[in-house]
């Protein structure tokens, strides 16, 4: 028997190079109407994992505001990038003096995108201009920085960042050494003698899109330098180089550099959290978990008949921390879970096994990525009318 009312909950992540996820949530809840129509109660959730699209999602949640200031990109080019500002609900409602939160999104900076018109450099791709924009939210105000990261042409553990904030990471000889990660290997001592004195009188949160550690087999150079443009002997150089960026570091904190490798997340962009972590008692959390507080995902989510999410591809990583798998967990028990997707990289056993329902590929047959990107709307409101109809037809 079907109800007077389909309930049916949208909260899909972004899709890199095509769509934000507010626009993706548009495009399935107009998927949903063209087989439900006016018996569909479609809430409309845009969500955010820490990585693309988390400073837009939060500054929604907040009512806050953005404004632009200049940076660089990861190869030392102006840009401009954005910084927003708002107020988180849980601090609002606990204190008459909450903290000013100035959000960013890194990958502004050092992201993939800003640096596609050139031949990647994963030895020498500079997270310099991240230290510019968190001077920049010194400049607000902010008592509190919220750094979203994900997207990452970087992998020098936030090296060029700290410089830029004014450490100086030098050599045996007391020279600086060159930005990027090529020269992490010779690293000797880090000085904090210049380092803004603002660093240490803020809170830092550091929202992640993955749970990786720095370095090892599972670590930032191993997993994600091959999508920078790292052959073997450049991650086997970037691993061993954040390894050394961990043990100066500790040694300057007085910390376990062991330990500090293996944290959770700290392997997001680069190691780009590292200097922060170490240093400045940065807080790690994953990202979907912080979007998910912050919009209230549980409550949004209570009730749905049917929950549709989506993002650029669906695979192993998407239950590590992603957009996906925080859907999963605030549900209620027994909601369906469709996923719809750019590509799929899991079998439909998989998929069953981490609690989705089913999941489809956007793709009605062969196409380009070019043309996969320029359709998606369309093709994102195509596919969510045909799960649609499934759905439908099985409660009937």
């Amino acid at each position: 028997m079907t109800q007077d009312v389909t309930i049916v909950a949208v909260a899909p992540d972004s899709f890199k190079g095509s769509c934000t996820s507010a626009e993706a949530a548009s495009a399935l809840a107009e998927g949903v109407r063209l087989v439900i129509g006016e018996r569909a109660a479609i809430r409309e959730i845009p969500m955010a994992d820490g990585g693309e699209g988390t400073l837009a999602t939060l500054v929604s949640a907040w009512q806050g505001e953005v404004i632009e200031v200049p940076t660089t990109d990861a190869l030392g080019r102006p840009r401009r990038g954005r910084i927003g500002s708002g107020l988180a609900r849980q601090q609002a409602s606990t204190s008459d003096s909450a903290a000013r939160i100035a959000i960013i999104e890194t990958a502004d900076a050092n992201g993939l995108p800003a640096v596609s018109d050139q031949p990647l450099q994963p030895l020498d791709a500079d997270s310099g201009g991240v230290g510019r924009l968190i001077r920049a939210a010194l400049d607000t105000g902010a008592t509190e920085i919220l750094l979203c990261l994900g997207g990452s042409a970087t992998s020098d553990g936030g090296a060029g960042m700290l410089r830029e904030l004014g450490a100086r990471l030098l050599d045996n000889a007391g020279v600086q050494i060159r930005a990027g990660a090529r020269d992490l290997t010779r690293l000797a001592r880090i000085d904090l003698t210049g380092i803004d004195s603002r660093l240490r009188a803020i809170a830092i949160r550091v929202a992640c899109d993955v749970d990786n550690p720095l370095t090892g087999p599972r670590g930032a150079a191993a997993v994600f330098g091959p999508q920078k443009g790292a052959d073997a002997a450049a991650v086997e150089r970037i691993d061993a180089g954040l390894a050394r960026f961990a043990e100066v570091l500790a040694h300057a904190a007085q910390q376990d550099p062991t330990v500090l490798q293996a944290l959770p997340g700290l392997g997001a962009a680069g190691g780009l959290a590292l200097g922060l972590v170490a240093l400045f008692n940065a807080e790690l959390v994953p990202g979907s978990e912080l979007v998910s507080e912050s919009i209230g995902l549980r409550d949004a989510l209570a009730g749905a008949d049917l929950i549709i999410t989506g993002e650029g591809r669906l695979d192993a990583q998407s239950f590590d921390g992603k957009v996906v798998s925080r859907i999963r967990a605030d549900a209620e028990p027994g909601t369906p879970v469709i996923v719809v997707a750019g590509s799929l990289g899991i079998s439909a056993h998989e998929a069953r096994e981490a609690g989705i329902t089913a999941a489809f590929s956007i793709a009605p047959g062969p196409r380009s990525l070019a043309e996969l990107q320029r359709e998606c709307l369309e093709l994102l409101a195509e596919t969510a009318a045909h799960a649609t109809s499934l759905f439908i037809a099985a409660r009937q």
